[in-house]
């Protein structure tokens, strides 16, 4: 998606040609700033090199790359973008024999609500699920629904909700059950939870003390006068 922030990583069997990746190149969403990263030369298990270089995906879906151009990446898996990027090298006909990895640097979910740990998780990879992420927040707490998880990711500007009931089967056939970059997850609580935290709860448990408090203070006045 525009923003993310990935990281292209290029192998050949002639290192000599992978010294133009390591270029600072202009980066980053609308605004015209430049940013820059530093590259990675490295010995490729194969005997070649490979060169890794952190991009970030421009407002329009595209990575720039040294010498190679723009390259439109949104709305590809990691592994599409990689071929992607690896048949534009060989078409300008700078390495012949291009491997290209690719992957997310800047993939989180934020997850809310009546669970043991609320936080920000950082995903590993394309198939991280709900259950994933919310196993990494200590699991929902005793006060929250498995029955009512909320999901929101936007989606071509829009902001979207997917509902899950984690006691249901059909949770794998739910769009947010596979989550992705900047989704955020809500584990609603139950009942008797949103009770307790309501101001109105607040308030009448205040006001029972008190009463309790001059019910006890009348009794003692009252054991008083009568000795």
């Amino acid at each position: 998606k525009p923003a993310d922030q990935i990281l292209v990583k290029v192998t050949c069997s002639e290192p000599d040609l992978l010294s133009v990746f390591a270029q600072d190149v202009v980066m980053g969403t609308s605004g015209g700033g430049r940013a820059t990263s530093s590259s990675y030369l490295s010995s490729g298990a194969s005997g070649g090199m490979s060169n890794a270089y952190g991009y970030t995906i421009t407002n329009d879906g595209y990575v720039v790359l040294p010498s190679i151009g723009k390259v439109h990446v949104a709305g590809l898996t990691t592994v599409d973008a990689a071929k992607t990027i690896e048949e534009k090298i060989k078409q300008v006909n700078h390495i012949s024999d291009p491997g290209v990895t690719v992957n997310l640097l800047n993939a989180r979910v934020a997850v809310l609500g009546a669970v043991k740990s609320p936080r920000v998780v950082s995903l590993t990879s394309e198939r991280n699920t709900v259950l994933d992420v919310l196993s990494q927040c200590g699991d929902i707490a005793d006060t929250g629904l498995r029955q009512k998880i909320k999901l929101f990711r936007e989606v071509e500007g829009q902001r979207m909700m997917y509902e899950m009931d984690l006691t249901k089967s059909n949770v794998f056939e739910s769009p947010g059950y596979y989550v992705q970059q900047n989704d955020l997850i809500y584990v609603e609580p139950n009942k008797s939870q949103r009770i307790k935290s309501s101001a109105f709860y607040t308030f009448w448990t205040a006001g029972a003390t008190i009463i309790s408090t001059l019910a006890t203070v009348t009794s003692m006045i009252f054991l008083i006068k009568n000795n």
